[in-house]
């Protein structure tokens, strides 16, 4: 009997030691006891100095912080498959796995511990960067064409030293967008510091990006410098420029033609190394002509210009943004969800967005406080979407097209009107039947089973 149970235990071992997925096992005070030959390869901690240690110790992983997936099987009792997650090797290589977790039991049923086994997706991961190279730029994510030819200027316009003019709809990703052309030029390494002008009155906008001296004002007693100072050598954007006064659009102006500024209660002027970007999500144009922008500074930071599209305008990019918050809400909750099912997407796809990429964000913000695992559903997002029946596309892009379609719903009505009698139908528009059958062909018009010619007969007997 004891032979047998060593040949048992010898072919679980070779078989253990086969196996490409790394495997090890831990006691109830989470001491490694057991480490295979590919536990040993993906983390590059060799068996003798991993077994005996505490498993956070030789994972490092990300989900050993908040939401270790042994950890919720040993409290549970129950097993987590192809959880993803990373852990750092020897090397301090981040390190892409998923995992499953099970209890590990004697014969007589009795919990000795937890065992977890794991798999390398690095090439996977690759792979996966691979396909998605072309849809990604810094932190931005597009498969839209209109986006698509953002992402091709952009190396461009990071490049240059011109100032630069981002419009678009509140929540569109201005500032993403900004901090993306700064991580694209050669100030790169210096700071960038976003402003929200629309947030702040002028007195203490002024104040923040020029800085002051002691005693320049009440309670000034020690001198500060400003956001200019701090941004030397990188890039300052002013969001929602569109909010400013025009005596603040004067000094700004001041600032971009010559290159240098001064701090409140100061009588030196000081360089401005910086490169600026503008945002704002008002018509800068609209505003010129109403009085409201200055004309002169319009055209100084209007020198190169990006439209960004509304999300109702690219949502083929909604499951690439859901599948990217998601995984961020991962890593900051702690949570392992793994994506959404198919009507939470069509819900999704069917929504306008008057708070663009922004209310996307908040709604699988709320996804998340409400589901705890698997997939996002229906139940999970905001009550006030509704999932609504997709409408019939009607091709109104030509005149031709408008008025075959007005046609059809006159020649319907006529039908309609005389019991769906083909003749009588025909005889009240004017035209002839066969003319009449043919565009009841043409534009498809669905007609009853019932016979239009006893109807109309029933009619005029009663």
């Amino acid at each position: 009997m004891e032979k047998k149970e060593q040949v048992t235990t010898n072919a679980t071992e070779t078989i253990l030691e086969s196996i490409s997925d790394g495997v090890f096992t831990v006691n109830h005070k989470w001491r490694i006891t057991s480490f295979n030959r590919a536990a040993e390869e993906i983390t590059g901690i060799p068996r003798k100095e991993a077994i005996g240690r505490y498993c956070w110790e030789v994972f490092r992983s990300n989900m050993c912080e908040e939401d270790c997936a042994l950890k919720r099987t040993m409290k549970v009792g129950k097993s987590f498959v192809s959880t993803s997650t990373y852990i750092i090797n020897s090397h301090k290589q981040q390190i892409p796995i998923s995992v499953s977790t099970s209890l590990l039991k004697n014969e007589a049923g009795e919990v000795l511990g937890g065992v977890e086994t794991f798999r390398d997706n690095s090439v996977v991961e690759e792979l996966r960067r691979e396909l998605s190279g072309s849809f990604r730029l810094g932190d931005m994510v597009s498969r839209s064409k209109l986006m698509q030819r953002i992402f091709a200027l952009l190396p461009q316009i990071a490049e240059s030293y011109s100032t630069v003019l981002i419009e678009g709809e509140t929540g569109t990703g201005k500032e993403v967008l900004a901090r993306a052309i700064h991580n694209l030029s050669l100030r790169k390494e210096s700071p960038f510091i976003a402003i929200n002008c629309g947030a702040l009155p002028d007195t203490l906008l002024e104040s923040e990006l020029f800085g002051y001296k002691a005693g320049a004002f009440t309670n000034a007693t020690a001198d500060k410098p400003g956001y200019f100072h701090a941004a030397s050598g990188g890039t300052i954007l002013f969001d929602e420029l569109g909010e400013t006064s025009p005596a603040f659009q004067v000094k700004l102006l001041r600032v971009i033609e010559e290159k240098e500024y001064q701090p409140l209660g100061s009588v030196e002027k000081q360089k401005a190394d910086v490169r600026i970007i503008t945002a704002t999500n008002r018509n800068l144009t609209l505003l010129v002509e109403q009085g409201s922008f200055r004309k002169d500074l319009f055209y100084r930071i209007n020198i190169v210009r990006v439209q960004l599209p509304a999300l109702r305008d690219r949502k083929e990019d909604i499951p690439l943004l859901i599948e990217r918050f998601i995984a961020k809400m991962n890593r900051v909750r702690g949570k392992v969800i793994t994506g959404i099912d198919d009507q939470g997407l069509e819900l999704l796809m069917q929504h306008d967005y008057p708070g663009n990429i922004r209310e996307l964000e908040n709604i699988i913000e709320h996804a998340f406080v409400l589901c705890s695992q698997g997939q996002i559903s229906v139940q999970h997002l905001p009550a006030h979407l509704e999932l609504r029946p997709t409408p019939v596309k009607k091709d109104c892009q030509s005149i031709q097209s408008a008025v075959e379609s007005t046609e059809a719903e006159i020649i319907f009505a006529a039908l309609k009107n005389n019991g769906f009698n083909r003749v009588a139908a025909a005889k009240e528009l004017g035209i002839h039947k066969s003319t009449l059958f043919r565009k009841i062909k043409k534009f498809q018009i669905n007609l009853p089973e019932v016979d239009g010619r006893s109807t109309l007969l029933q009619r005029n007997v009663e």
